[in-house]
């Protein structure tokens, strides 16, 4: 029998909640027997919309009325104090009593009451805030993605033994292949940080991943490599312009879609194809972002998500644990 994965769940972070995250917990559990979650929130409020169909043996609400409000600073939420939901949840996989930690919670907010409880994996800097992107073969990971504005060079090669080990964790049979984000692919281009971070990359080798050189921003999704390491500036301008371009395209193909007559009798006969499509670009299956660094896993799930985009989030939560991320990280730095 396998081992029960304890999931503490910030249930009062993000747009809809605490419902959101409720129905994304009964969704999740009913093909998760497996899991439990810790529910942290205000009781009152779980206890009436906990559905049927959740086992009343697969959860556990900690009450709590304290909440963060997505319009706080990251400073101003963790002043909040240790009674808040998000608080409360980090707590609980800080003292053993959970695997991972979830919250859709305002980003900073998290990223900062994470790092007062939780420690550092020896040997890492700066935690990093990694995240899923399709590509034409898979998935890739991306990372940094906001959390560090500037980095160095070891910072970067930390990222790239991090964003191996959680592809590894995710995707256990697969080859991490790491590239990094550059403005060409011949080896003189690029700011001197980026060229040193390749010679020293180029010329040692790695247990967990092999390093493919440079990669361009329109390469990123052709799937020659799975592990995309940059600066959180440039992540964070490359995701939020890789969403931009995402909504476009599927905004502008419903209205190709159900504009006309003839596009209505088009979207029809391709049905199949255009619901594929949909899929593969749909957010929500790549929700949840990753914070890597800290000797526990936590994980951020998107504030504006539904209930199947929550219920991904918990899904990722378990891989990782299954997966033995952390254990992962600190074997690619021996």
């Amino acid at each position: 029998m396998s081992k029960v994965i304890t999931i503490a769940v910030d249930a009062m972070g993000g747009d809809n909640s605490p419902k959101k995250v409720v129905d994304g917990i009964n969704f999740h559990h009913q093909n998760n027997k497996d899991v439990f979650y810790k529910i942290f929130g205000n009781s009152e409020i779980i206890n009436k919309i906990i559905p049927k169909t959740l086992s009343v043996n697969s959860f556990e609400i900690i009450h709590t009325e304290d909440e963060g409000k997505g319009t706080d600073s990251a400073l101003s939420a963790a002043k909040r104090g240790k009674q808040t939901s998000m608080w409360l949840a980090i707590e609980s996989v800080k003292n053993k009593h959970s695997d991972i930690v979830v919250s859709a919670g305002n980003t900073g907010a998290l990223f900062v009451i994470a790092k007062l409880n939780l420690k550092m994996i020896e040997s890492i800097d700066k935690p990093a805030l990694s995240g899923l992107w399709p590509n034409k073969t898979g998935t890739n990971i991306v990372l940094d993605l906001g959390a560090n504005i500037d980095c160095s060079e070891k910072n970067l090669i930390d990222f790239s033994l991090m964003g191996s080990a959680l592809f590894k964790a995710l995707f256990p049979n697969e080859e991490a292949r790491v590239a990094l984000l550059n403005i060409g692919s011949e080896e003189l281009k690029g700011t001197e940080m980026i060229k040193t971070t390749y010679k020293t990359l180029s010329n040692q080798s790695n247990k967990i991943y092999t390093f493919k050189g440079y990669i361009e921003g329109n390469e990123m999704m052709n799937g020659d490599v799975n592990v995309i390491v940059t600066d959180g500036f440039t992540g964070n301008v490359a995701l939020k312009t890789a969403e931009g371009t995402a909504n476009f395209i599927t905004s502008e193909l419903k209205k190709a879609m159900t504009g006309n007559l003839f596009g209505k009798i088009a979207s029809i006969i391709n049905l199949k194809n255009i619901n594929n499509f949909k899929k593969r670009l749909d957010p929500r299956l790549y929700n949840g972002g990753i914070f890597l660094g800290l000797d526990s896993p936590v994980v951020k799930s998107h504030g504006s998500t539904d209930f199947i985009g929550f219920a991904n989030s918990l899904g990722l939560c378990k891989k990782i644990v299954s997966g033995k991320l952390i254990d992962k990280i600190k074997q690619s730095i021996d």
